[in-house]
């Protein structure tokens, strides 16, 4: 994958203790750039680049107050926070479709498509979701596969139906694959 981050670029790192486990944070010291699950299974936008612990960034405030409003079922807005979006230019349009879906709202990979272009495959659109560096707060787990299936999330699929619940969408009507790699 393409490198879109400056390799000289120092980012700055807090920590967030979640119900879904702990929570890396990274700015560039004035946008959120990314936040990491701890069991994510793509590399962080950061893995070599050097990083400084640093809680008492405004961002990181904001970020936590962000993400207390979202596990007290608060729906806090998107927009309280200055985030970066970091990829490709299709990367970047997919990540702005995905802060339009509302909360306990589940739409499918080739709904996102569709609203890029009629031809526009849901694999494509399924793989820049897969590459979302702000999960939860760009809630790519709002997105399941064709037919209700409840796939792809890097944090895994308990973690995605966790955050389904939690929002308050009846996950009993999803269907969990039991094998591929959408688990």
């Amino acid at each position: 994958m393409k490198n879109f981050i400056d390799n000289d670029l120092i980012l700055y790192k807090a920590y967030y203790f979640s119900p879904i486990g702990e929570l890396a944070l990274l700015s560039d010291g004035n946008s959120l750039i990314e936040i990491r699950l701890y069991k994510s299974r793509y590399p962080s936008i950061a893995s070599n680049l050097k990083t400084i612990e640093c809680d008492d960034l405004d961002v990181f405030k904001l970020a936590k107050i962000w993400l207390n409003k979202y596990f007290n079922c608060e729906m806090p807005d998107i927009k309280d926070l200055p985030l970066k979006f970091i990829g490709s230019e299709f990367q970047q349009k997919v990540m702005s479709l995905l802060c339009e879906i509302p909360y306990g709202i589940v739409t499918t990979y080739k709904d996102i498509a569709r609203k890029i272009s009629p031809k526009m495959s849901a694999q494509a659109v399924g793989n820049a979701v897969g590459r979302n560096p702000l999960a939860i707060i760009v809630p790519c787990y709002r997105v399941i596969g064709a037919n209700n299936n409840l796939v792809g999330f890097g944090g895994g699929l308990d973690v995605k139906k966790y955050l389904l619940n939690h929002e308050g969408v009846d996950i009993s009507k999803l269907k969990t694959p039991t094998k591929g790699n959408a688990l």
